[in-house]
């Protein structure tokens, strides 16, 4: 149940008995944490006080509490993609994920690249949205990989980073411009990393099912060749270069390399790269053509291995919703794209159910760090004092995904109908409750009736 935001209070708030997983402290118990105005109050059974009067209690034993998630990688598609999502319709399904920051890629029309289109976004987010919007913008004018943006003026107008997600960046000596530039602003530049003339009409990961089902296919060095010329970019310049949606072993051993020789050098990866393989487009599903295409399961071990290493920084949705029409069509005219907010986490819960990642680190790479690649230390934290952007889920709740439920307007998912084990409860952001699963109950301290928020 999202919560409306006319109908929205900051109140106090008592989550009572969950277990507390704060990476950016390294607390992992079980206790209480108290939330008053806007900001985290204390946390832990051993600050425990008095509680003001009509303060809600929210009894999450056997469940999680944690940062609220960071998205560094999203597409809002306002303004000019209205029919696909709006900043009202994607900030509520990112609350329903769990996500009380997102990052919005500039790939709208207008595209992110004036402080106009800044200011728009922020201002429509302001309100609008359900959880903090934060812009990326444009690193070259129009996205059109000519003329580099404004990046000073986008910067000053609240951009955190510098992207033409989408479209990679072509030219060499651009890419290196854009580099120093942003170096210079001590803000990061993200790639798509795509080598244009070997993917081109593409569809899918190359290999055997590309070619049982007659696909043309999109191979590892597409991604790994541009990795490889943005590395050395970022080598010689000394700019902060973010690698978006890694999805090769490929990419991950050239960014290990890269960091373990000092190149200034981040990286992320999706729920989807994760999880599943070239193996769910068999039978020609629409809604698994991504770009970069799934792979195999030995990148997705990979990727994992890269994860626990600390290579890959951060897990980022890329959120791509997008209309029926462009999905309900021929494979090769498809969209590329996943709706990934709403399925996040309990496709992601499937690698610790698994043991194959521990929940403290697939916490901290939804929290601490990508908060850290932001450079807020007031986010992905439950420190006193810090904003109360809170998530707390059931580890053990089990679900079938139904696309027709989500909040997002994008209902294309390759996991309809998928049985998934990791339920979002509650996402508090600023301290007001923005998303309740209908199952929990607020429960008012010195008043035995429950009310619903």
């Amino acid at each position: 149940m999202i919560i409306e935001r006319l109908n929205r209070q900051a109140r106090d708030l008592l989550i009572r008995g969950g277990r507390i997983i704060d990476p950016s402290q390294q607390v992992d118990a079980v206790g209480d944490l108290f939330i008053s105005e806007g900001r985290i109050g204390w946390l832990n059974t051993e600050q425990a006080g008095s509680l003001p009067d009509n303060c809600a209690v929210v009894h999450a034993a056997g469940m999680v509490v944690c940062p609220g998630f960071v998205d560094i990688h999203c597409h809002l598609r306002q303004p000019g993609f209205e029919e696909k999502e709006t900043i009202a319709t994607g900030t509520r399904a990112a609350a329903r994920g769990g996500f009380t920051t997102v990052c919005c890629m500039p790939n709208t029309e207008p595209p992110i690249d004036t402080r106009a289109t800044v200011e728009y976004v922020r201002s429509l987010a302001a309100i609008e949205g359900v959880v903090r919007v934060l812009p990326v913008g444009c690193i070259t004018r129009g996205r059109a990989g000519s003329e580099l943006a404004d990046f000073g003026e986008l910067s000053t107008s609240g951009a955190v980073a510098f992207s033409d997600d989408g479209s990679p960046v072509v030219n060499s000596s651009l890419m290196s411009r854009a580099l120093e530039r942003g170096r210079d602003l001590g803000l990061p530049i993200i790639d798509h990393c795509e080598a244009l003339p070997l993917s081109e009409g593409g569809l899918m990961n190359e290999g055997l099912v590309a070619t049982r089902l007659g696909f043309k296919g999109i191979p590892a060095t597409a991604e790994e060749k541009m990795v490889a010329r943005d590395i050395e970019m970022a080598r010689s310049t000394g700019g902060r270069l973010h690698i978006a949606h890694v999805s090769t072993a490929g990419s991950v051993d050239l960014i290990r390399r890269a960091k373990e020789e000092g190149v200034s050098v981040t990286a992320e990866v999706t729920p989807h790269h994760l999880t599943l393989t070239e193996e769910i487009v068999i039978g020609y599903n629409t809604n698994a053509k991504v770009n970069p295409p799934l792979r195999t399961a030995e990148d997705i071990a990979a990727l994992i291995l890269g994860l626990k290493e600390g290579v890959l920084d951060v897990i980022a949705t890329d959120h791509a919703p997008h209309t029926a029409e462009d999905k309900m069509c021929e494979f090769a005219q498809a969209a590329f794209g996943i709706s990934g907010f709403e399925t996040a986490l309990g496709s992601l819960m499937e690698l610790v159910h698994q043991g194959k990642i521990d929940l403290v680190t697939l916490i901290s790479k939804l929290t601490h760090e990508p908060a850290s690649f932001l450079r807020r230390a007031d986010l992905g934290t439950l420190k006193p004092g810090s904003p109360a952007d809170v998530t707390v889920f059931d580890p053990e709740a089990e679900w079938v995904v139904n696309p027709d439920d989500f909040e997002s307007k994008g209902k294309n998912t390759p996991l309809a109908g998928c049985l998934l084990k990791g339920r979002v409860m509650i996402t508090i952001y600023s301290g007001e409750v923005v998303y309740k699963d209908d199952a929990i109950k607020l429960e008012t301290v010195g008043n035995a009736t429950r009310s619903e928020l």
